[in-house]
């Protein structure tokens, strides 16, 4: 099938992070993953949840939301408490996804939250927060070293994650929201640097599908979360 911009099946779209994107966060990020746009900051607090009070550990929160003209009809604000199912669920799975990168006993009695503003969506707002999201925690840690606040590097292992979908019997990788719409199946994939999965989500909109495709689907999503590794670690290495 012919894809926007002439991509192959099994290639990204142009993905960027542009670090220090705002002023007051220890991290901010934006990023870019074909033309779906998320602002993601990081920001340090000096306390923690009350459930690990005087645990001596830290924590990484998240939060997330569709900027009212980030679609091309207006989507209403998320307010206070009362968010939709699908703001929690995606909030959720940002922190457990970046809580998996990074030793909370190395971050000390502190919390840092992931802030995650869709500015432009284009489908995988999640999958870019969660890979944006890393790049915004590690510039926050390196705030922390760098005030003597914490002695070690808590970071673990990147974070990445990326889509796939199955259209007319085909794997596509990093679905646009075009394609998203149209997949008779929609896998969604979070990994670290060692290869260890940390959400596997796929779901058969139309036909069920087999475990042939599942193991391909499953493996492309792996090979694009690899050079997702290679575009952060290329990033984080230019100050």
């Amino acid at each position: 099938m012919q894809r926007a911009n002439n991509r192959s099946n099994k290639e990204l779209r142009g993905i960027k992070f542009t670090r220090n994107f705002t002023k007051h966060a220890q991290g901010s990020v934006l990023t870019e993953f074909g033309d779906t746009k998320v602002i993601v900051t990081a920001t340090v607090e000096e306390k923690q949840p009350r459930w690990l009070k005087d645990s001596g550990q830290g924590w990484v929160s998240a939060e997330y939301s569709l900027l009212p003209s980030s679609t091309n009809t207006r989507v209403s604000r998320d307010r206070g408490t009362n968010l939709s199912g699908r703001t929690q669920e995606i909030q959720r799975l940002i922190g457990r996804s970046l809580r998996g990168c990074i030793d909370l006993t190395k971050l000390g009695e502190r919390t840092i939250t992931i802030d995650a503003d869709v500015i432009q969506a284009d489908g995988g707002t999640r999958k870019a927060s969660i890979s944006g999201g890393f790049v915004a925690l590690c510039d926050a840690v390196q705030y922390l070293l760098d005030n003597n606040l914490i002695e070690e590097n808590p970071i673990l292992a990147n974070i990445g994650a990326i889509s796939a979908g199955l259209i007319d019997n085909e794997v596509l990788l990093d679905l646009d929201y075009s394609e998203d719409s149209t997949a008779q199946v929609d896998c969604n994939v979070v990994m670290n640097s060692k290869g260890e999965i940390i959400e596997f989500q796929s779901t058969a909109e139309g036909a069920p599908f087999n475990k042939a495709q599942l193991t391909e689907l499953l493996d492309t999503c792996e090979s694009g979360i690899k050079k997702i590794f290679e575009i952060q670690n290329k990033t984080l290495r230019n100050n």
